[in-house]
């Protein structure tokens, strides 16, 4: 009821520039492109320009409006509102007069609602009250949600929108940043789905805590999102800030965020969220049976079987994760550094188990395998697939990893950003990883820049792929002086996979049609579709101390 009645009347700027209240219909002002447009067109749009696409900022109600199942939102303790700990002069008219012109009584809405049919805990800031800057009662209503939705099992979801910690509260605003950030933290050991959405703008203290913690965290487009604002920036360095800085375009190619989402798709993204990470009993159905492995010898030179895993036609990465997973959703960012390109990494379902994968991506042309730097990972990388991995174990998805890479990449800034540690870090974290790890070679498998993504509990490979310790040209370069015998190297280092399956390296080859391109990589995608159902029947039944034993064995016994 409360929802329904909340904006009979809504300010906005009208042609003129003055504030005034209209009635819906009338025209207004882009505050952004100076054009002309239509109440109504605004509201058709998710709040859009419909000229210049430009985000307007969207009153609390009206988002839940967008997000929620009609009539689904449940508010909780909407009459919370903060007191004057400081006795700040001024601070309690203040907060009255905010009451009565939004007709709430504080910057934040919290309550339980559905999308599309799945419950979640829902919060959502509102800038028309103080910036929706955090004092105690913001502070106290996102705990106590966190804390219902940790009771009840249920996923959170706060849209972020603040200028930061609220100053008439002083350090009591300050505390609010542990407070909240120490309730996700027990939301997260209880195994709680937290997603953050950062809208326009999201700075200060709300950025330094929970704004930032999400497990998955999203952005509207050109959201001002940063700790210190630009103003405080610029006027600290006495320097004019780069366009773009702070954007959601910036947190995303720096690494923070998972993706950006159009507000229009912002409802069916977070729906296509929660319901990869329902708890779901799944039941195969392909009977058992046994799987022999036969090699076709169709090529005998090993040299001949490394140019077919570099062959520029050959299906990579991002190809099959099409292939086998058509709701795939992609996470990008380390939260550290940046988002390398080279690794492809998010959340799917396989036969409605939700998974994670990831893998080792190249370009399909020039162009693309520029901006993925030829499938050879930066640190950043390796980081992101670490992230990618822990998080798929506390949510217990079993892991796909698909590896194509000529090695780590080698550059002076990999080194800098300590490329060695990454990749020990995923082998160290990979370990003992309490969830199912599958990793197939696809193409190439070279050194550490492979292994880091291939500690599994069965490694697998494409007929003709290749997995060594390095380069056959490197090989020959090192121990013979030599690049131009790399095709005697190839035959002395054991790379192909009937090699490597009879060492016991790998436990399973999947045998490739004879020319191998996209157009024949169904035939594959169908026999790696029943050989996983039969690796995720097996695994999938052990406890997550049997997870760990046998991954720990299978290396130990090498």
């Amino acid at each position: 009821m409360r929802l329904a009645n909340m904006f009979k009347k809504t300010k906005y700027t009208t042609i003129s520039g003055k504030n005034s209240e209209v009635p819906e219909g009338l025209l207004k002002k882009c505050n952004k492109c100076g054009s002309a447009i239509i109440t109504e067109d605004v509201k058709k749009e998710f709040y859009t320009c419909p000229h210049c696409k430009g985000y307007f900022r969207v009153h609390a109600y009206r988002r839940i409006e967008m997000i929620a199942d009609e009539g689904s939102f449940q508010e909780w303790d909407w009459d919370l509102e903060t007191k004057n700990p400081l006795d700040y002069k001024g601070y309690e008219e203040k907060l009255l007069s905010l009451q009565e012109k939004t007709n709430l009584k504080e910057a934040v809405v919290t309550g339980e609602a559905q999308i599309n049919g799945q419950r979640t805990v829902l919060g959502v800031c509102d800038g028309r009250f103080l910036m929706a800057s955090m004092g105690w009662a913001v502070g106290e209503k996102i705990t106590r949600a966190i804390e219902k939705a940790t009771k009840e099992k249920l996923p959170v979801i706060l849209f972020a929108c603040s200028g930061g910690a609220r100053m008439q509260e002083g350090i009591v605003s300050l505390m609010q940043m542990t407070k909240t950030s120490a309730a996700l933290k027990r939301h997260s050991k209880a195994g709680g789905l937290y997603v953050s959405v950062l809208t326009d703008p999201t700075t200060g203290g709300v950025t330094a805590s929970f704004a930032m913690l999400g497990d998955i965290i999203l952005a509207e487009p050109k959201a001002l999102i940063g700790f210190a604002g630009p103003r405080v920036i610029e006027q600290t360095l006495g320097q004019k800030l780069p366009k773009g800085f702070q954007r959601s375009e910036f947190l995303l190619e720096h690494g923070f965020i998972d993706e950006i989402v159009e507000r229009s798709a912002m409802k069916e993204t977070l729906s296509e969220i929660l319901r990869m990470h329902e708890k779901k009993t799944i039941t195969f159905t392909i009977e058992e049976e046994e799987v022999k492995t036969e090699f076709q010898n169709k090529l005998a030179d090993p040299w001949d079987r490394v140019l077919l895993s570099r062959m520029k036609d050959r299906p990579v990465g991002e190809d099959y994760i099409h292939g086998m997973f058509p709701d795939f959703i992609e996470f990008h960012g380390d939260r550290l550094y940046g988002d390398d390109a080279a690794i492809i990494g998010g959340i799917a379902s396989f036969q409605g188990m939700p998974i994670t994968v990831i893998a080792q991506g190249k370009g399909r042309d020039t162009k693309e395998n520029i901006r993925r730097n030829f499938g050879m990972p930066s640190p950043e990388g390796y980081r992101k697939a670490r992230r990618l991995m822990m998080q798929a174990e506390k949510f217990n998805r079993p892991i796909l990893c698909l590896v194509d890479t000529p090695g780590a990449f080698c550059g002076i800034e990999a080194e800098e950003r300590g490329q060695g540690e990454a990749i020990a870090r995923n082998l160290f974290d990979m370990s003992d990883l309490k969830v199912p790890v599958l990793s197939i070679v696809i193409g190439e498998g070279g050194s550490g820049g492979a292994l880091a993504m291939a500690t599994a509990n069965e490694v697998w490979m494409l007929e003709n792929s290749i997995y060594s310790i390095l380069s056959p040209e490197g090989f020959a370069s090192i121990l013979w002086k030599d690049a131009g015998k790399a095709k005697e190297a190839a035959g002395v280092m054991k790379l192909t996979a009937k090699d490597l399956f009879d060492l016991g390296i790998v436990e399973k080859v999947i045998e490739e049609p004879g020319h191998f391109t996209i157009l024949n990589l169904n035939t594959v995608i169908k026999i790696l579709n029943r050989e996983m159902e039969k690796f995720l029947r097996k695994y999938s039944s052990m406890t997550a101390e049997e997870l760990e034993t046998q991954r720990y064995q299978r290396f130990r016994n090498m």
